[in-house]
């Protein structure tokens, strides 16, 4: 039988103790300055190294060069106090769960003042010190408050406040605590090389979540998983169905789905949960600690760099994605609904039910009138805020000359666009403008207004090709922006904000936050690069079409052929180059004032580079 890992790599000196510097710095210098009290409490966690500090201690206190700070592990007293030594007579542990009465306190008490038999101190570790009765410990008062000179006390607990404050006030008290994800890794890291087991570097990352900061705990759990270790070592698959974790692809799965807003391939996530035997509750849980992920991402895009997230670089790229499609309102918003549904989820008898209803609030912002939900749908209308499409730079009037350009109305998802609804309202002629949001005309070479053109019809989703739908093209999408990539770097920045919207047959649809970037994506052959990447990788021949943002009903650009783009609303009463303005009794209609080369300026860096202008110098 195999020794277990946390007996195994159990510290025997303080510089073996990782993660506590804080309580093994003060206790080393204590025993340098030779400043050696009679009663200890240490306290904090489960498996954060109470116990071991305190056998530590005993062992620095007995060695024959001490009292050290530094046990030499070769004398009797080091060597009977090892880790996994036999022990010392003279060094009693007592577990207080089963032995905290009165009874047990009194004979204690009596064999204490025993001289030691073979060491300079005698040592009495009591291991759940907070589990010893009121009674028990008011019969250790006097002792504890008056021990002969030769005794030492280590009370270690993980509830301190428990312990009767007249015994807690005659200690020298040491607070443990949990070990950062850094530390714990490391010890791991150790731990994996000395036993020279292969095991892929996405597992650790694992076992340290699962252990929660507990060195013990993660000495346990890597011991399981090393166990299942196959003739490649240990894999990421493996792992995560040993620790019931849900697998990366799923959780990619449905939290890009959350960012499409597809509410198809949302429940279709959950369904394939449920197929595959995982538990709602934990997928729950496992969602809410990707989208916690996705915050910390959104608030600090170089998590990964300083160490605030433990996921693989490309990993770190696509979970960056994510968190932009959804913003910081949807992601708070998202996170809220989870952790609320997490507790509904207990005790509950049908946690799928549950499961789908949060998944359905959280693809259902405007369902709700909190301030959450108001947030996440005003998030949503400011990234469609550029809606302003300038002229090229080429074709820039002189700055004496009014700037007119064609500006296409906003629709907001969820809400059908007037003109795609009806088409037969579209051919006929416009009413005369009345008030509220008006366009400018565009003029034709004819000096005629443009005709409106009706919108197509749309055409019915239709079963992917080859397999392949919207939500597998999502998990294979990395591969294809690196594929992009290593053809054409424009392609691949251009594409940097566009999101996999849906996957109608062969129709493949970006959805894009940005219009800059949309048009550059347009021009040229970068359309081309990714249809060579699709096929090449996936085997399938897609046409791309490009919408902005995707709300349902956005103005749809085709690239497999000629640029189309929706036409702007005309207005009767309007020439060619007239300004169309809201009526209003109080106020007189001016024209649009002249665009300077700054202004011209900053709208490019509005539409092209996808940024707001929040002030200029001098305001």
């Amino acid at each position: 039988m195999s020794l277990a890992l946390y007996r195994k790599y159990r510290p025997g000196t303080f510089a073996d103790l990782k993660g506590q510097e804080h309580v093994t710095g003060p206790l080393q210098q204590a025993l340098r300055n030779d400043r050696i009290h009679h009663a200890y409490l240490f306290s904090g966690p489960r498996g954060c190294g109470k116990t071991s500090s305190a056998r530590i201690l005993a062992r620095s206190l007995n060695c024959e060069k001490g009292p050290t700070p530094d046990p030499c592990g070769s004398c009797d007293s080091c060597v009977a106090l090892a880790p996994n030594g036999p022990g010392s007579l003279d060094v009693v542990e007592i577990d207080a769960a089963s032995h905290g009465g009165v009874d047990d306190a009194r004979d204690l008490r009596d064999r204490a003042f025993y001289a030691p038999v073979a060491s300079r101190f005698k040592v009495y570790i009591i291991d759940e010190a907070h589990m010893v009765s009121r009674e028990g410990f008011n019969a250790l008062l006097k002792l504890v408050e008056e021990p002969p000179g030769f005794l030492c006390f280590v009370f270690a607990t993980t509830e301190p406040e428990k312990v009767l404050p007249t015994i807690r006030s005659r200690t020298h008290h040491y607070p443990f605590r949990l070990m950062s994800r850094t530390d714990l890794t490391k010890l791991l890291q150790d731990v994996v090389d000395k036993e020279g087991i292969v095991v892929d570097r996405t597992v650790l990352p694992l076992v340290v979540r699962a252990a929660q900061g507990s060195a013990r705990d993660g000495l346990s759990i890597l011991d399981q998983v090393l166990a299942s270790a196959g003739a490649d070592g240990v894999t990421r698959e493996a792992a995560a169905g040993l620790l019931g974790v849900t697998p990366d692809t799923l959780l990619d799965d449905v939290v890009d789905a959350f960012a499409a807003r597809d509410s198809a391939a949302v429940f279709a996530a959950v369904d394939l949960v449920m197929e595959r035997g995982h538990d709602p509750r934990r997928f729950a849980q496992d969602v809410l600690e990707r989208l916690r992920d996705l915050v910390v991402l959104d608030a600090v895009p170089d998590a990964g760099v300083k160490g605030l997230l433990d996921c693989p670089a490309d990993q770190l790229e696509h979970m960056g994605r994510q968190a932009s499609m959804l913003g910081s309102a949807g992601l708070s918003r998202a996170a809220d609904l989870f952790h609320e549904g997490l507790t509904e989820m207990r005790g509950t008898t049908a946690p799928r039910l549950l499961l789908e209803l949060v998944c359905a609030r959280v693809l259902l912002p405007a369902a709700v009138s909190d301030a959450t939900a108001a947030l996440t749908r005003i998030e949503r209308l400011e990234r469609r805020l550029d809606i302003a499409t300038p002229a090229p730079p080429s074709a820039t009037p002189a700055a004496s000359e009014p700037v007119r350009g064609n500006v296409a109305p906003v629709v907001g998802r969820g809400e059908p666009d007037a003109t795609a609804a009806a088409p037969e309202a579209a051919a006929a002629p416009p009413a005369p403008l009345a008030s509220g949001p008006a366009w400018p005309a565009t003029a034709t070479p004819g000096g005629e207004p443009p005709a409106p053109v009706p919108p197509a019809p749309a055409a019915l989703p239709q079963p992917g090709v080859g397999g392949l739908d919207a939500a597998a093209l999502r998990r294979e999408w990395d591969r294809v922006l690196a594929a992009v990539r290593d053809a054409k770097k424009s392609a691949y920045v251009a594409l940097g904000s566009a999101q996999v919207a849906s996957l109608d047959g062969r129709v493949l649809t970006l959805a894009f936050t940005n219009q800059g970037p949309m048009r550059n994506f347009q021009s040229g052959a970068n359309v081309d690069y990714l249809r060579d990447a699709i096929s090449e990788l996936l085997g399938v021949d897609v046409e791309v079409r490009c919408q902005f943002t995707a709300a349902p009903g956005a103005a749809e650009v085709g690239v497999a052929g000629a640029r189309t783009t929706t036409a702007p609303p005309v207005h009767e009463g309007f020439a060619p180059g007239d300004e169309a303005v809201a009526e209003d009794p109080d106020e007189q209609s001016s024209a649009v004032p002249a665009v300077d080369g700054e202004d011209a300026a900053l709208r490019l860096v509005e539409s092209e580079l996808g940024g707001r202008v929040v002030g200029t110098v001098g305001e």
